[in-house]
């Protein structure tokens, strides 16, 4: 008898062959086997034989997973991977192709030249001649198609032709008839088909926020909005959030896809990704308009209001909703509410406790490592992990959370998506898409996928949810008027007159204040001036929401339109942020905020979002993920390693706030980094002598490069890597 023992794994180098390098990897099995059989009816059992019973053998097997290739051999991989013990790759094809190939082209690859015996004459088929190895191919072949329709199958949703559809259609016609994947996929065409139908007939009521005729969005009533029981109101927007999160396609999410959207042609990019920020800001703006809609509102109310989101917040706390949870806590660290002192003042100690524990969970110490770690631990959990230092707080916390174990019911857990976006966007960023060869590099994919595989196990996850909605109150949530940014500081300022706003809500003014301030390190940032507000954008089926930086602007998505996550403080030129009240990480200038160092506007630019750098954290591999030697350090903002780094490229002008992430190396000049800047802002790259590149040191002092600079060696290191590219002079 013989079980296994340990096992090792060892690098084994590199295999090049044409159109594709693959990395090794040498497993290593040690056994232990009885040499007497005689000795198991003496009563030895595994480790307990004496030594002269037992001899140690090791078994060698080798892992090949490919490193890079051209699309023709990735797509070939998927037939021979399994083989090749690289059991993860199919899933991680399947999850992060679209960011160098297009399905028709894949099917095409797969059916046509590996899937027709007759004319294959590539790798491995070239010597597919008996009837058996034809079987073993189909078979191949049809695990691979299996595998596509189970995690993927949106692929091939393409209206109205759906020609990839049809294409696997004719093909198992003709090589698997009467199978049951031909049946699955007859099925699933039908199905999209009167989708289709079903969306255009709905078009009307669904791209009205579901408002009934005759409706029109109001301001809240105090009344109604306090008839909602705290965790009803928590649940529903749990409900709208799981509905959402479970039909984001994981694709979207990838930085290179997600980063293309605010290009004219891609405006209908991503729809899914698109539709859960818009319910975000929805959330935000629907607690702001709450607190700051009624004008005729006391003190001691508006407070009132502010401790039941808190409670609210608290609730989505129990449920695991971390994206509704954020977007309270972001609205209650806006300008317009933070501002509110007098109000603040009013809020019971306990709930204010309650506020600062759960605004800690978002803390933007070690690169989030509080929400990141909470989030993983809370995905595997059936209910929440409360602890609350306060022994009120505690108390109610459990007693809440025995009643939702009482029911019997497992819980999912809904994260805040942003923080998936800015580490998808700072790996594309970072890592190159082909190597030496003009070989695709895989390697980044299989990056990409350690942080797609935590978006389906959390998509997973949510269907532990057994949530039924309220229709009263998703009616009063859609029928909310949100404030645009200067609405909202108007009525703030009437509510409350100017006050020096370094004296926040008690107990919590100087991390609340640090929390905002300091928050997003991230690549691309929206942060519109307040003397421009932008014009109204209806985005995701609502109409007449109004685009304005103060309820949300995009922190890690440089985005001009709704679906901007994170409410960004703007201050007014009569109430700025003072200097001296926010505490600031190395290099941080408070004046600017952590985003944006847009002159003249006026604002304090913090956000609060996910920082892009450090993208190793709370990043899991799957299980059967190969292992390999440890990566090297990926390049981060505000930090230069390995003569590399990146840094945040605005344009000045009419692009003055929108950033974008661009990497630089030690070997770059400003011709360089110039046309990259350009290209990155959809502008023709071959004007790069019209242009100069500047380092903003501080609010009043710019580093202007000479043109032939070194811009790694150049650049001033202590201070946050922010560019601004301005035409000449």
């Amino acid at each position: 008898f013989s079980f296994p023992w340990q096992t090792t794994f060892q690098d084994g180098g590199e295999e090049v062959e044409d159109g594709a390098v693959y990395n090794v990897t040498l497993k290593k099995v040690q056994i232990q086997q009885a040499a007497n059989k005689g000795a198991r009816w003496l009563g030895g059992e595994g480790d307990q034989l004496p030594p002269e019973h037992t001899v140690r053998q090791y078994e060698t097997s080798k892992i090949r997973a490919i490193k890079a290739g051209t699309l023709e051999k990735l797509v070939e991989n998927l037939l021979t991977a399994f083989g090749d013990a690289d059991f993860s790759y199919i899933s991680i094809f399947l999850a992060t192709y679209r960011a160098f190939a297009s399905p028709r082209a894949v099917l095409e690859l797969l059916l046509d030249r590996f899937g027709n015996l007759e004319s294959s004459s590539h790798g491995e088929v070239a010597n597919l001649n008996s009837l058996e190895s034809e079987m073993v191919l189909r078979a191949e072949i049809a695990s691979v198609l299996r595998a596509w329709l189970d995690q993927c199958s949106e692929d091939f949703r393409e209206p109205p032709d759906y020609l990839c559809l049809l294409k696997l259609l004719d093909y198992l016609k003709n090589n698997m008839p009467n199978s049951d994947m031909e049946s699955r996929v007859q099925n699933l065409l039908k199905q999209f088909q009167n989708q289709e139908v079903e969306a255009v007939d709905g078009f009307c009521s669904t791209s009205c926020s579901d408002l009934v005729d005759g409706e029109e969005l109001e301001i809240s009533n105090p009344e109604e909005f306090s008839s909602f029981q705290d965790h009803v109101v928590a649940e529903q927007l749990t409900y709208m959030d799981v509905m959402l999160f479970r039909r984001v396609v994981p694709y979207h999410c990838l930085g290179s896809i997600w980063s293309q959207r605010d290009k004219k042609e891609n405006k209908n990019l991503a729809p899914t990704v698109r539709a859960t920020i818009t319910q975000f800001n929805a959330v935000t703006k629907c607690v702001i308009s709450t607190i700051l809609g009624t004008r005729e509102l006391k003190i001691q109310q508006r407070a009132k209001i502010i401790e039941k989101w808190i409670h609210i917040a608290h609730e989505c706390r129990i449920l695991k909703n971390f994206s509704s949870l954020r977007a309270i806590i972001s609205a209650l660290q806006s300008n317009s509410i933070y501002r509110l002192k007098t109000t603040w003042m009013c809020v019971s100690k306990d709930i204010l406790l309650m506020y600062e524990e759960l605004s800690e969970i978002f803390s933007d110490h070690d690169n989030y490592l509080t929400s990141r770690e909470l989030l993983m631990k809370e995905a595997t959990s059936k209910f929440a992990n409360l602890d609350s230092s306060e022994k009120e707080n505690q108390k109610k916390s459990q007693k809440r959370l025995q009643l939702q174990k009482n029911k019997g019911v497992m819980q999912g857990t809904v994260p805040y998506l942003g923080t998936f976006l800015t580490d998808l966007i700072m790996l594309d960023t970072a890592l190159q898409d082909y190597v030496e060869g003009g070989l695709i590099n895989f390697e980044k994919r299989r990056r990409e996928f350690e942080v797609i595989a935590q978006i389906k196990l959390l998509q997973s996850s949510c269907n532990s949810y057994c949530l039924i909605p309220d229709q009263k109150f998703i009616q009063w949530f859609r029928r909310q008027r949100h404030l645009t940014e200067e609405e909202s500081y108007k009525l703030s300022r009437e509510a409350e007159a100017a006050a020096d706003t370094n004296i926040l809500s008690p107990k919590s003014q100087k991390s609340m204040v640090k929390r905002i301030s300091t928050l997003f390190l991230g690549t691309d940032v929206f942060t519109p001036p307040k003397e421009q507000p932008l014009k109204s954008s209806p985005v995701g089926g609502s109409s007449g929401e109004s685009t304005d930086s103060a309820s949300v602007s995009s922190c890690e998505f440089n985005h001009s339109e709704t679906e901007d996550v994170c409410v960004t403080p703007i201050s007014s030129p009569e109430d700025p942020l003072k200097k001296s009240s926010v505490g600031s990480d190395k290099g941080y200038d408070s004046d600017k905020g952590s985003i944006s160092s847009d002159k003249g506007s006026g604002s304090s630019k913090g956000s609060i979002c996910d920082p892009g750098s450090g993208l190793d954290s709370g990043s899991i591999p799957s299980r059967d993920s190969v292992p390999s030697s440890a990566p090297r350090a990926l390049p981060v903002y505000n930090r230069q390693s390995d003569g590399s780094c990146i840094i945040r490229v605005s344009m000045d002008g009419l692009h003055a706030s929108v950033y974008k992430s661009i990497l630089i190396t030690n070997q770059d000049r400003i011709p360089d980094v110039t046309q990259r800047a350009l290209l990155k802002h959809n502008l023709e790259p071959d004007a790069v002598e019209d242009y100069e590149l500047v380092q903003v040191i501080s609010e009043d002092k710019e580093l202007v490069f000479p043109r032939d600079a070194n811009v790694f060696y150049g650049m001033n290191s202590h201070v946050n890597f922010d560019f601004i590219l301005r035409k000449k002079a």
